[in-house]
């Protein structure tokens, strides 16, 4: 395989992840990433820093960029293993916020989430559901839900 069939086919990879992250509610670190990538292509590779391009237009539409979250499936995995931890409360929250009553998802963590129960319990008491799957030592897994309308 040429150089520039492997930087061609790397880029494809590349753009669905971009595309996942998105989906996944993090436009912001999506559209940083591909826009680094755009300027580390432009020059020796224009057709593939296009793509970039066009796939930074996507992610900032304002289909996209009015959503906060698209709604999760009941029971789907929200990993958040992969970000920093900054970024990983604010995405739970988001994520809680949009679901629809009596819905939930699986948060994904690398650590015990309890300082969040208690964050969730501060600010939403008797509203969640909170339900360990999986307890460490390495990953730990836990159903959060939105009570149904009494």
């Amino acid at each position: 395989m040429d150089r520039d069939t492997s930087v061609s086919s790397l880029n494809r990879i590349f753009i669905r992840a971009l595309k996942r992250l998105g989906d996944a509610g993090d436009i912001d670190a999506a559209c940083r990433m591909a826009a680094e990538a755009w300027s580390l292509l432009r020059h020796d590779w224009p057709e593939e820093a296009r793509r970039l391009n066009g796939v930074l237009h996507n992610l900032t539409s304002p289909n996209r960029m009015g959503k906060k979250e698209r709604p999760m499936n009941d029971n789907a995995n929200l990993d958040v293993r992969q970000l920093i931890p900054a970024q990983r409360h604010r995405l739970i929250f988001e994520t809680w916020h949009n679901l629809e009553p009596g819905k939930g998802f699986v948060l994904v963590n690398d650590h015990d989430p309890k300082p969040l129960y208690y964050q969730f319990d501060a600010e939403h008491s008797g509203e969640f559901t909170w339900d360990y799957l999986e307890a460490g030592p390495e990953v730990w897994r836990v159903r959060i839900g939105r009570k149904s309308a009494a």
